[in-house]
């Protein structure tokens, strides 16, 4: 009785529930094996001589700026599991800071970025723009998180934790937010040296959260605070799937924010009138799409309980034929997700829709986890994790009866797996950044109050 009510007064936001879940689900030994192997896809595949990360492997692939992110984050998960030595980790850190750095910066269409923000895809060994691929917002501001996880996690004394603290906080203050505000106050997807910004702006709810709390923190280019008023406005909040909650029907949209900013107890103006936090918007979203699996009005193979999960990854084939009497058409990469106003959804899941959202409801989470491998054995499982996504209807004379299973694994789908395992076990990644000065004014400036917030100066 006593630790029910403390968990009542710690988590006032009707999250007692959720705390003893994750309190049990935390000690599980899958999330051993789990967070190890999904750790070892970043430590493996990164190129040692840059720090650049993959994209994706096996498959051979350039290197994406957001799965940086990603990587940079694991490694001091590595450290603290014990998966990687601290003076290993802290030397890739300081590496891939270092290369980012002297990255050459230009308005010019062969560079690695312009305005402190970074390509979406780079090459793996020059660092240089991938192609003609926009100069990204967002991706640049989920490497941004992963730069300033290692700045306020490598605090120690020595000149090389001093340098990695040192070229972060170059790395970010660099950035020109202003600049990627062609339409004040949002900001842009991304820019083209050859034809200039992207016509549309980011507009919420979705994964750029995190962008607009870095550019809101920012010590040298900040965005004005009524840009995420005018960001909460076009948000949509609506019923679907037994919940109320911010519609968004890609998964990762609800998680990727929540990688780096623990969210309970924060309220900004939007949710303070909703009666909830973040952390329960994310969690009624990822209940909802269990529930549409449990429904399966689409009668894909498998969907169950246990077998759920849509977000942005890997697909089967550009294609469409008829299975058992019904036209079915399948896509190869796209955001797939099911919403009060937007739905995709070819019979694909994706381990990382599951995982990513492990803190908010681990007890269905992490059960998903386990039916998945346990069903599917080696087709979905291996030495770096789950693979990226698989499609049980997705039958022909290629796959054979067990349909469809990627051969890939993608850093963007691994991060947030071994983040958000870390942070139900330990809240590690969470804590962490909450000592840096740049999130915590980024929050204050978006008028968030409440929780651990509370108390909080930003320098």
């Amino acid at each position: 009785m006593r630790a029910a009510l403390l968990l009542f007064l710690v988590f006032p936001l009707g999250l007692a529930d959720a705390a003893v879940d994750s309190a049990f689900v935390a000690n599980d030994p899958f999330l051993d094996t789990l967070q190890h192997r999904t750790f070892r896809f970043f430590w493996d595949t990164t190129n040692p001589e840059n720090g650049l990360a993959v994209d994706r492997y096996p498959t051979r692939s350039f290197s994406s700026v957001a799965a940086l992110g990603f990587a940079l984050t694991s490694y001091p998960i590595g450290i603290q599991r014990g998966y990687v030595t601290h003076d290993a980790a802290a030397e890739r850190v300081l590496t891939t800071l270092r290369f980012l750095w002297k990255a050459p910066q230009r308005d010019h269409p062969v560079a690695a970025g312009h305005k402190g923000f970074f390509y979406h895809f780079l090459d793996m060994q020059t660092g240089l723009r991938f192609e003609r691929v926009e100069l990204s917002t967002i991706d640049t501001a989920l490497l941004l998180a992963g730069i300033l996880m290692c700045q306020s996690y490598f605090d120690g004394p020595s000149p090389r934790e001093e340098a990695i603290r040192a070229y972060a906080d170059s790395l970010y203050r660099r950035v020109d937010w202003t600049w990627a505000q062609p339409r004040p106050p949002l900001i842009s997807l991304g820019w083209y040296p050859e034809k200039g910004f992207h016509p549309m702006d980011w507009r919420g709810y979705n994964e750029a959260m995190i962008m607009y709390l870095l550019a809101l923190g920012s010590p040298t280019h900040p965005i004005e605070p009524e840009a995420w008023t005018k960001w909460t406005e076009t948000y949509v909040w609506a019923p679907y799937g037994g919940q109320e909650f911010v519609s968004f029907g890609p998964l990762f949209g609800h998680q990727y924010s929540h990688c780096w900013i623990d969210f309970r107890g924060l309220q900004d103006e939007y949710m303070k009138a909703k009666g909830i936090d973040y952390f329960e918007n994310s969690r009624r979203a990822t209940l909802s799409q269990r529930e549409y699996a449990i429904r399966n009005p689409l009668q894909w193979k498998d969907y169950s309980a246990e077998i759920w999960g849509l977000t942005a990854c890997d697909g089967p084939h550009d294609t469409s034929f008829v299975i058992d009497g019904r036209l079915r058409q399948f896509r190869t990469y796209a955001a797939r997700g099911v919403s009060f106003d937007w739905s995709n959804d070819d019979g694909t899941i994706a381990p990382t829709a599951a995982g990513g959202s492990l803190p908010f409801a681990p007890e269905v989470c992490l059960d998903a986890l386990k039916a998945m491998r346990e069903r599917y054995g080696d087709l979905v499982w291996n030495d770096h994790g789950f693979v990226d996504a698989f499609n049980r209807t997705y039958v022909t004379s290629t796959t054979g009866e067990n349909g469809w299973f990627d051969v890939d694994q993608l850093g963007i789908d691994q991060g947030p797996i071994l983040i958000m395992a870390e942070n139900l076990r330990s809240g590690m990644v969470w804590e962490i950044m909450k000592k840096n000065p740049y999130i915590v004014a980024g929050l204050r400036r978006a008028g968030f109050a409440g929780g651990w917030l509370d108390g909080r100066s930003p320098r």
